[in-house]
């Protein structure tokens, strides 16, 4: 099967920006440490025009070997808590499924 690789990029709350990326790369590693099927867990920071980062945008970038290792990744109930985690310190999200190319 082929590896897929979910961007998300998120629209943070006001004042939240700090205390949503020090959640997102607890669960990155977290992630990363359990997952055998998780490849690749970045959190990135985007960068407004002067190269500071962006306080109302942060991103989630993943690599899953196949399908499978990205619905065991939903299944967990980390997923469930660390989306009720990051919801109060969002306004919105939006995703994009990708297909990274072989290297």
């Amino acid at each position: 099967m082929s590896r897929l690789a979910p961007i998300v990029e998120f629209e943070v709350r006001p004042g939240c920006h700090a205390a949503l990326l020090a959640l997102m790369r607890a669960h990155a590693a977290a992630c990363l440490a359990d997952e055998a099927g998780l490849e690749r867990f970045d959190v990135l920071e985007v960068m407004d025009a002067d190269g500071r980062p962006h306080a109302a945008r942060l991103m989630l970038y993943e690599v899953f070997a196949d399908q499978a290792a990205r619905e065991a990744h939903w299944a967990r109930p980390r997923h469930e808590a660390t989306k009720a985690a990051f919801a109060p310190l969002i306004l919105g999200r939006s995703s994009r499924l990708c297909r990274p190319k072989p290297d």
